[in-house]
């Protein structure tokens, strides 16, 4: 996805005081950072056709958006994995490329970094810098993508991407449900199968047998008469 530029040498970097200096020992009082979960995990390679080819054809993953940048020569694209499951692919483009220096660490290529989704940059800034944990990078693409990194000499050895989006927006519209749907339902031989659209974006799909489905629909009409 969208890359800043302060990425190609995880810098320059925000400092702030330790973390224990903030709030005691393990962070205890705190006001925790805002994650809804790991939207994926993205993988750097120098064949980027090559590891499409692995990805697809072995595992079944379904490409999602991409996109690329000239100044930084490399290009990405999202993969989805089953219901919930997402990868991305990060390869150069030509000479320059911002992943020259890891793919000389890593000569077969590897784990990248790490993005997670917060609802609210806001206050996963403001919770960054009370807990004085250093962070770079912040950059946002209007209201649809917001992003910012934590190094990963502060995060254990980990590269972390946090971004502020809508995941539904970078997928297959073949994982997703219709837009503005939230559920469906479908017969499959003697199971009903209710297909429910994920805040993190794809469908997760639920089997019931008959009495199962029936005893739901019962106890949601006793939910919705309470009201």
């Amino acid at each position: 996805m969208n890359r800043g530029e302060e990425k190609t040498g995880f810098g320059p970097h925000r400092v702030h005081k330790s973390l224990t200096s903030h709030c005691g020992k393990g962070g205890e009082g705190a006001r925790i950072v805002m994650i809804s979960r790991i939207d994926h995990v993205a993988l750097a390679v120098k064949d980027f056709n090559e590891a499409e080819k692995f990805f697809r054809s072995v595992l079944g993953a379904i490409p999602g958006s991409e996109g690329g940048d000239e100044e930084l020569n490399f290009f990405w694209r999202i993969f989805s994995l089953g219901d919930l499951s997402r990868i991305e692919i990060l390869a150069p483009t030509g000479n320059g490329s911002f992943l020259d220096n890891f793919l000389k660490r890593n000569n077969q290529g590897g784990i990248h970094h790490i993005t997670l989704q917060t609802p609210s940059m806001a206050e996963t800034i403001e919770s960054l810098e009370r807990l004085g944990i250093p962070y770079f990078g912040y950059k946002e693409k209007g209201d649809n993508w917001k992003e910012l990194f934590i190094h990963p000499k502060n995060a254990f050895g980990v590269l972390i991407q946090i971004a502020e989006f809508r995941p539904e927006q970078w997928l297959s519209q073949s994982v997703n449900l219709s837009q503005g749907r939230k559920w469906s339902v479908e017969k499959q031989d003697k199971m009903f199968v209710l297909h429910l659209a994920h805040p993190g974006g794809g469908t997760v799909s639920v089997h019931f047998e008959r009495d199962q489905l029936v005893q739901m629909l019962n106890e949601i009409r006793i939910v919705i008469e309470e009201e």
